[in-house]
């Protein structure tokens, strides 16, 4: 929202210190909570949400309020993603008031949401301008730990920043807004000494025929993105990037989702043609409309799939599209798997971050 200096935090961790990296919770506090304990979270770990922990959830206060309490007892640290700048609504004239309020009834959940909830009030106020003042007081720690967290935080050996980092630029001589929403990161031709870690960007919107949620670790440009789609994705996942010393490279990772497991009872040998519509490019033509499954045209490029029908937007013969893929993915029986969806023909399901088909028989946990 701004276009001052970023703010940037120089941070010395202690050699025996795990870190911890997870972004994008987008106020989905059970999942933050479930990928911490699988991490085993504890001891002298830190924790860096780098960024986006607010906003497109439904428990945005309660998750900045848990932020706040582990960053108060040193065990974490908090870089602001550009769905974490609402400190920044203060200076703001009515104008953008206006836009403001309109993003929020949009929205129909986040921190306005919740503020408002916790004080009596409805975020369906005509005058914005007095709503916020009204919740100024009441939340004078909240909005003063937002105003003051970094932008980018910089160790010896990374760089933790929400989207994305310009590697021709001095990190104090970038603006917020480069550093909070830098979109597609890994498709532009930057490299770096030291690691930049970032989220921001669904890592599964960089593959073209499967879904795969697990960080991306790119070793040649020192890049590491780890936004598994919590929130945004039915099948997203919250990523835990593992650095188990600040001068280590051997990195690992956990991720947490609640979907119920099961045992896969046949082999499946799986792949084959398959592609993967996802948001930003999913108009899809309906060529033949069924009460369980369409088959539909991607507008773009014209690939045909059978699509979940609750999946369409609308009843027209042209619209978007929940995200979807048509791969069948490679199971041997034995193998555990989380079931998303459930349907005549068979499961949806992830196995080790990605999301595919599965037509034979299951033994459920």
């Amino acid at each position: 929202m701004s276009e001052k200096k970023a703010r940037i935090e120089h941070l010395s961790v202690a050699p025996q210190r795990r870190i911890l990296v997870i972004a994008d919770v987008h106020g989905n506090l059970p999942y933050l909570h479930g990928v911490l304990e699988k991490a085993g979270f504890g001891g002298d770990d830190l924790v860096i949400f780098d960024g986006d922990f607010l906003e497109k959830g439904a428990r945005s206060l309660d998750t900045l309020h848990y932020v706040m309490s582990l960053c108060a007892e040193g065990r974490a640290k908090a870089v602001c993603g550009n769905c974490d700048e609402w400190a920044e609504i203060f200076s703001m004239d009515r104008e953008t008031d206006r836009r403001i309020r309109d993003y929020v009834l949009w929205r129909g959940c986040g921190l306005i949401w919740d503020m408002c909830a916790a004080i009596g009030r409805s975020p369906r106020e005509e005058d914005f301008t007095a709503l916020k003042a009204a919740l100024r007081e009441p939340f004078a720690a909240e909005w003063d730990f937002l105003s003051r967290i970094p932008h980018a935080i910089e160790t010896d050996h990374f760089i933790f920043a929400h989207a994305g980092v310009h590697a021709d630029k001095p990190l104090e001589q970038h603006r917020p807004g480069e550093l909070v929403k830098y979109d597609n990161f890994l498709r532009h031709d930057e490299r770096f000494s030291k690691w930049v870690v970032v989220g921001h960007w669904p890592v599964m919107l960089y593959r073209e025929n499967l879904v795969d949620a697990n960080p991306i670790i790119d070793r040649e440009r020192h890049i590491i993105s780890i936004d598994g789609g919590c929130v945004l994705k039915d099948d997203g996942q919250l990523n835990a990037l593992v650095i188990p010393r600040e001068d280590s490279e051997d990195f690992s990772s956990v991720a947490y989702d609640p979907f119920p497991t099961a045992r896969v009872l046949d082999d499946q040998k799986g792949g084959g043609k398959s592609y993967y519509i996802r948001w930003g490019d999913s108009e899809v033509q309906v060529l033949r409309r069924g009460e369980e499954f369409s088959l539909c045209r991607h507008v773009r490029t014209g690939y045909e799939m059978e699509i979940l029908t609750k999946y369409l937007f609308t009843d027209q013969e042209i619209t978007g599209c929940n995200d979807c893929t048509d791969y069948v993915l490679p199971l041997r029986k034995g193998d555990t798997v989380s079931i998303v969806e459930r349907c005549s023909r068979g499961f949806f399901v992830k196995h080790n971050g990605v999301s595919g088909w599965y037509f034979g028989a299951l033994e459920e946990d």
